[in-house]
Formats: structure tokens, sequence, C-alpha cells
């Protein structure tokens, strides 16, 4: 077999797709200190993989401890919601390339929710939240002997709003949530939004009296925050008003 020559090496290397990137993560480990620290980590990457094959590379081949959550990796779970370079996004649906890998890729837990180690957050104000506005189907009687039929039309009038895959990226991104933990935040009142304008539903005015608390929908003060940081595209503000609208003209 031929041994390489030094130029085909160099070229080879020079046509390669990988970068160095740095990783710059905000770590926090109660066991440890109470104060998070910022911790920077070289890699090499190809830029059209994701931020979350940048935190597989250096939870196997550089810290194991580094802590985070994520599980189907591709958009579906929600599990894997961060702040990277300052926004809301899914790790697995963030590519290198689109955020200028040429800089430190900042990486830290979402906010307004406590953190528990690293990149993982306490989620459960968040459920809790949207278990407080019912999110299933309402229904009289027993058991149908067919489905629950619906038009298209129906249908249409709350499908942007069972996109939601929970991920509380909408939430984390809501400066009232941040100064306010007993708000319900977006994503509790999008779920809410789903089953309010279903037309099989029979829960309505309960859901929107639940909302018309102090810390319901009246808190939300249009900043789109929650829509920006949508992965799945909901128009998470149209959402709100529409609650808020509902909850004005049912008086009259």
């Amino acid at each position: 077999m031929a041994t390489p020559t030094l130029d085909k090496v160099e070229a080879e290397a020079a046509a390669s797709p990988y970068i160095t990137v740095t990783f710059r993560i905000r770590r926090f480990n109660p066991e440890v200190s109470d104060q998070a620290e910022w911790q920077d980590f070289q890699i090499e990457i190809d830029p059209k993989e994701r931020v979350l094959d940048g935190l597989h590379k250096i939870k196997w081949n550089l810290d194991g401890t580094l802590t985070f959550r994520r599980s189907c990796a591709h958009g579906i779970c929600g599990s894997d919601a961060m702040r990277i370079n300052g926004k809301n996004r899914l790790a697995c649906k963030t590519l290198i390339k689109d955020i200028n890998p040429e800089k430190p890729i900042t990486v830290e837990a979402i906010k307004g929710l406590t953190v528990m180690k690293d990149l993982v957050v306490d989620m459960e104000p968040f459920f809790q939240a949207y278990r407080d506005v019912m999110p299933f189907l309402v229904t009289k009687g027993n058991e149908p002997t067919r489905e629950r039929r619906q038009s298209p039309e129906d249908r249409e009038r709350f499908d942007d709003t069972t996109k939601c895959i929970l991920c509380a990226a909408c939430t984390s991104s809501c400066p009232v949530f941040w100064n306010d933990g007993q708000y319900f935040g977006p994503a509790a009142i999008v779920n809410a939004h789903r089953f309010i304008f279903d037309s099989r539903d029979e829960a309505g005015e309960q859901r929107l009296e639940i909302l018309n608390d102090k810390d319901g929908v009246w808190r939300c003060r249009t900043t789109f925050n929650c829509t920006d940081a949508c992965p799945r595209g909901i128009e998470v503000t149209k959402a709100i008003q529409e609650v808020k609208r509902a909850l004005i003209t049912r008086r009259f």
C-alpha cells in the first residue's frame, strides 16, 4: 500500500468539514458550590451538526459530569430547550453554522425555573400550571359509540395551538414569568386555548374563569418573546389575545 504524501495529507485536512468551536457553558453543581460559573470547551465539529451533537461530544469525550436533558433529538419531545447565545432554542434543532461558530457558543439553562444542575431545571412549576388549566377534553355522558366528529373548519380554529410540545421555551422567555413564578405562563395558556376553542369540549367557561385569575392572561404584556421563542412556530401571543378577547366578549 502506498504511503500518503505530505501534500495529500494536507489537502485532505484542508478539505475536512470540521472546524474548531468553543462551547461556553454555564455550569452549576449544588454539591460543589452555590454559585454558577462559565466553563469553556473546545471541540472539532462539522458546522452542519447541531448544538446537541456538540454537547454530546463534550459529555462523552471531555467531561462526563455535564448534565442536560434530551430524548428524541428530533424536535418532538421538547426536553432539550436551553438558552443558546441568549435565545431560547431546542439544542437538537439548532445548527452550529446558524449561530456564528467563529465566536464562543454560549449555552445556559432556561430562565425563570430553578436550576438543579448545569442545564437541567425544575420543571414542576411549569407542569403544575399546565395541569391547572385542565388540558384535556371534557364532555358529558357516557363513552360515545363512535368518534366525536368535528368539521374541518372547527378543527382549524385551534389547529395552531395543538402543536405545543411543552418544551417551556415560550414560558421561560417571558419577562413576567421571570419576575413572578405565579404567572401561568404562555405554554399553559396555549394549552387552555387548544380546548377552549374546541367545539367538542364543554369546559371552556371553566378554563376561562381559571385564566381570569390575577395570575392568568391579564399578566401578559404582549412583548412577543414567547412567539419568537417557540420552536414549533406557534403564534403564542395571538393565542393569548384570543383568550383575553373571549373573556371580554362572554360578558356581553
